[in-house]
């Protein structure tokens, strides 16, 4: 995540996690530490994984302190082992100790998730499919989650509601059948706009492919019914395959030879990797 990104989208963000976290005082660190004094802490690493969210870690306390100086030894993407130290945090004291809580939650979240996406990817190798993510993510946490999500392998799908045209089944609804949706969509939706139509069952595929679809998403459907939409949407349209894809069970659609497998639990599932700030001193 470049500067720019994280001055323009970022950094409100992190301060009102730091509101949250600071309503008025930090009432521990101020009763131990009620005068500015330099110190250093170490970032530990207590799982091995992928780390990924250093840029906001930094940040956190940079909002606290501009003058605050952190330091890593290894970047976004890197695998880390239980036990390796991995980078530094120089500056104030009673700086190093209020950010310690909002900025380990942001880096312990992201790496959390850039390293279950890089296990799931792996699973993909050999195949032409690609891994992305859904809009499942924690409200006002996506550009970090979804961040996260390329640094473990894995593609964005649509960033937000703006980004693409996406007909799920109560569009359907809405519109009354996947041929209705989809020709208003075409005529709404800029020519440069892909239609991506979701279905649930194969009558939905015929439809979809006879309507002009760009992707068709087949939705919780079983590897029987996928295998026979494949046949019938014969190159005609892109596929993407959708509905409760764990690492568990992706394995079940690999041969289908799909273009995409979307994944939810990439961001709303996967645990946090296990870091820490230790051996604190004064310098």
């Amino acid at each position: 995540m470049n500067s720019i990104t994280m001055k323009m989208n970022a950094d409100n963000l992190i301060l009102q996690a730091l509101r949250e976290d600071i309503s008025s005082e930090d009432v521990s660190t101020n009763a131990v530490m009620p005068e500015a004094k330099p110190g250093v802490v170490e970032l530990i690493a207590k799982q091995d994984g992928i780390i990924a969210g250093l840029g906001v870690f930094a940040r956190t306390f940079e909002l606290l302190d501009a003058d605050t100086k952190v330091s890593f030894t290894v970047k976004d993407g890197d695998a880390v082992t239980k036990g390796q130290k991995i980078g530094e945090v120089r500056g104030d004291i009673r700086v190093l100790l209020s950010g310690e809580r909002t900025a380990l939650n942001y880096l312990q979240r992201m790496s959390g998730i850039a390293t279950y996406t890089h296990q799931v990817a792996a699973l993909l190798t050999g195949t032409k499919t690609k891994l992305l993510d859904t809009r499942k993510t924690t409200p006002n946490n996506r550009i970090f989650e979804k961040y996260a999500v390329k640094v473990g392998g894995g593609n964005n799908h649509r960033y937000n509601l703006s980004d693409g045209v996406l007909l799920k089944d109560n569009h359907i609804g809405a519109a009354g059948s996947v041929t209705n949706a989809v020709r208003m969509a075409k005529e709404y939706a800029p020519f440069v706009r892909k239609i991506e139509v979701e279905v649930e069952t194969l009558d939905q595929v015929r439809e979809a492919v006879a309507a002009g679809a760009d992707i068709i998403m087949l939705d919780n459907m079983s590897h029987d019914v996928m295998k026979e939409a494949m046949q019938i949407i014969a190159g005609k349209a892109e596929v993407e395959v959708s509905g409760n894809v764990t690492k568990e069970n992706i394995a079940r659609i690999t041969d289908l030879g799909v273009n995409y497998i979307s994944s939810g639990a990439l961001t709303h599932s996967a645990p946090i990797l296990d870091l820490s700030l230790k051996n604190l001193h004064a310098l």
